[in-house]
């Protein structure tokens, strides 16, 4: 049985959080996770360009088979929301161009998939991640939810965490093909 290679992307206009991993059947790995930074004093093409630039570098060198975007949650600030769909709307571009299939999960979806709760907290998410994965420590804040979007998918995948996500209820996967219409 060959591994499927998981990308998931906790996106952010600052700061991107990417998390690899490979699932084959019901067995996670750990491939890689990091950052993508967007810069804070940079007019926004420029923060986009840096993103675009980071997440392409990304794909090129994992080479993942399927990406993940955490849903895009409405914030108190209508700005910081404009903002962050904006980053989120470049990631999920450069995926497409990449011709990457894309899914997509809402942070209560994911931390459902990882936790078993919706309502947990940075810290919460960050252990399981690190116990699911068998890591020596905690991942960081964006690298650790960006893994958490990776775990949740393999989890619809497999059929894993009690409620179904993905496309059969509540997350979306869609084809390059549904972004271009």
């Amino acid at each position: 049985m060959s591994a499927l290679r998981i990308l998931g992307i906790d996106p952010g206009l600052r700061v991107t959080g990417f998390g690899v991993i490979d699932m084959s059947g019901p067995q996670l790995a750990y491939v890689a996770s990091g950052r993508v930074r967007g810069g804070e004093r940079m007019p926004l093409p420029e923060r986009i360009r840096l993103l675009v630039d980071g997440i392409g570098e990304v794909v090129r060198e994992y080479a993942p088979q399927v990406a993940v975007v955490e849903q895009v949650f409405v914030n108190v600030n209508p700005k910081s929301t404009l903002l962050l769909g904006q980053a989120r709307g470049a990631v999920i571009a450069t995926l497409v161009g990449a011709h990457l299939p894309v899914a997509e999960y809402t942070a209560l979806q994911i931390k459902q998939a990882v936790v078993g709760a919706g309502k947990a907290g940075k810290q919460q998410v960050a252990h399981m991640v690190a116990r699911l994965l068998a890591l020596p420590v905690e991942p960081e804040g964006d690298a650790a939810d960006a893994l958490a979007c990776a775990i949740c998918h393999a989890h619809s995948v497999n059929g894993y965490g009690g409620r179904r996500t993905g496309a059969r209820s509540g997350g979306r996967v869609r084809s390059i093909e549904a972004w271009l219409r």
